[in-house]
């Protein structure tokens, strides 16, 4: 059952990866990231590390997630 999850969660991965690459609306890449960091830190989890997991979810998925939506606001502030 787990190695099914797990397989589920890497396509999902992958599928996010390269949807990130994809989208032309920056704010939807940024979610699409977080979303990409969040399973990592499932994946993370599963593999039995929660110390990479606990970083990933907190660095991956919160602070980058905030610098990037703060980058965009004063980006999108500045070209009016």
């Amino acid at each position: 059952m787990m190695k099914i999850f797990s397989m589920i969660m890497i396509l999902f991965l992958v599928g996010s990866s390269i949807a990130v690459s994809m989208i032309r609306n920056l704010l939807g890449a940024v979610i699409v990231f977080m979303t990409y960091s969040l399973v990592m830190a499932i994946l993370w989890q599963q593999l039995n590390a929660p110390d990479l997991a606990i970083t990933e979810a907190a660095i991956g998925a919160g602070v980058t997630t905030v610098l990037f939506v703060l980058t965009l606001k004063r980006i999108r502030g500045e070209k009016k």
